[in-house]
């Protein structure tokens, strides 16, 4: 059975709480291997009144920095002692490390924003604005953002597209801007000011699609900051055609309302480069091994209805899916890089796959 998310038992029983006791809002159980955080991101309307939604939304605001951004990679249920709490408060105004690496900041964000709705509990709301402001300090003046900030140095100072990082950003502005529930209780100063912000971020997005021989295709995982170009970021993470990424940001492209000529190219070269590159005729399977400490690994395998698929990195002049282990040389073959590599990074996968078979296809009927 998943172990419950304990509530503070000094709060008096209000009708909340009886709510609570007999079923009609059920505190969030963890399943074996879930992370609650995620968890506590995709409930229903009215659980964001609860006592445990605010437990956590205290714990997103104790894991705030004072210039508004958070750290990555930490779950936020988590219950904390008095002690990390105070931890917490004293490390607020370091706030090197601070990114919108891993969905951080803008996913913290989207959650005050529920609960601030439900609760209307304005330590929630000034958090939340606290947060935009980070996120429009965080933008270059040439549109991009990049993965840290304040700037860390090396690759992180990139135009971030990696793990949906900007383009989570600017779905967050995009909804603030357009005075989207729940996030009308936002200014009409800042409204504006994230307009301004996705106009240009969408100017880079079109200047960064890499052109081969001429042509249109799809974006690297990060851009050079100055010039562009695809970039490198870490040992297995070379300048390529990024499969995931780029499914992100076509997504982002379709959901744009009068889209310009310049948008609907960019859109259909991106469609046309997955339709000439899907991989078919195979599938990623997990098999047990019980060779390796983890007791599995990841496989693929021919198989005669399987696809399509998608190189997450991909030879920027033919397109080919490469695998790319720690000691940074391109390999033809998931099999060919580390056991380590293979099952703890998705370098293969069905990313456009949605995009083709349905979202597009319905922006054409459009446009």
């Amino acid at each position: 059975m998943g172990k419950k998310i304990k509530f503070n038992r000094h709060l008096k029983i209000t009708i909340l709480g009886m709510a609570f006791l007999f079923g009609i809002l059920q505190p969030l159980v963890a399943q074996e291997g879930e992370n609650l955080w995620e968890k506590a991101q995709h409930q229903d309307k009215e659980w964001y009144a609860s006592a445990e939604a605010q437990r956590i939304a205290d714990n997103v605001l104790l894991y705030q920095h004072d210039n508004g951004g958070w750290y990555k990679n930490i779950d936020m249920a988590d219950e904390l002692n008095s002690a990390q709490k105070d931890s917490l408060r004293k490390l607020k105004s370091e706030n090197v490390g601070t990114t919108i690496d891993n969905g951080a900041t803008h996913t913290q964000l989207r959650y005050l924003s529920k609960v601030f709705e439900a609760t209307g509990e304005e330590k929630y709301k000034n958090a939340f604005l606290d947060g935009v402001d980070y996120l429009l300090k965080a933008q270059y003046d040439n549109g991009g953002w990049p993965q840290f900030y304040p700037i860390k140095e090396g690759y992180y100072e990139h135009i971030t597209y990696n793990d949906g990082a900007m383009i989570g950003v600017m779905e967050l502005l995009r909804n603030i801007a357009k005075n989207n529930k729940p996030y009308t209780f936002v200014d009409a100063s800042r409204r504006k000011k994230a307009q301004r912000a996705i106009d240009k971020g969408l100017e880079v997005i079109l200047a960064t699609q890499v052109k081969v021989d001429g042509e249109l295709t799809i974006w690297c995982a990060q851009h050079d900051k100055d010039d562009f170009s695809p970039a490198k970021a870490r040992a297995y993470e070379l300048p390529s055609l990024s499969g995931k990424e780029s499914a992100g940001i076509v997504e982002y492209l379709l959901k744009l309302e009068n889209p310009s000529s310049e948008v609907k190219k960019s859109i259909r070269s991106a469609v046309q480069w997955f339709e000439a590159h899907k991989v078919m005729g195979e599938k990623v399977v997990w098999v047990k091994d019980t060779t390796y400490v983890e007791g599995f690994d990841r496989v693929v395998l021919k198989d005669a209805e399987g696809g399509p698929l998608w190189g997450r990195f991909n030879d920027i002049e033919t397109g080919t899916p490469i695998f790319v282990g720690r000691d940074g040389i391109i390999k033809k073959h998931l099999a060919d890089i580390e056991q380590e590599r293979r099952v703890g990074y998705n370098y293969i996968d069905n990313y456009a796959e949605e995009l083709l078979k349905k979202d597009y296809p319905e922006w054409e009927k459009k446009y």
